[in-house]
């Protein structure tokens, strides 16, 4: 069996990176948009399950309630600290 050098398997991501570019500029916006719905839902999905093995007594509305939570801090943490136009010092 033939062993991959490092620098083949580096060109050779490098190519599937490219390729994976350039089939995303061919996307329609509207076949991005339900892409990025199908990422986001699989995402959630695969929290659900962590929630689970880390609360395994938790029902289904307890796991999503702990999900909406988990976004939220999310959300809050990548909100800018501040906004546009606003003085940093007074």
């Amino acid at each position: 069996m033939e062993v991959m050098s490092p620098e083949y398997i580096q060109a050779l991501g490098a190519d599937i990176r490219r390729e994976r570019i350039e089939r995303a500029r061919r996307q329609q916006p509207g076949d991005k948009f339900l892409d990025a719905l199908k990422l986001f839902d699989f995402a959630c999905s695969w929290t659900k399950a962590g929630i689970r093995s880390q609360f395994p007594e938790a029902d289904e509305e307890e796991v999503s309630r702990i999900l909406r939570e988990r976004l939220e801090q999310q959300r809050r943490r990548d909100e800018p600290q501040w906004k546009p136009g606003c003085m940093l010092l007074p």
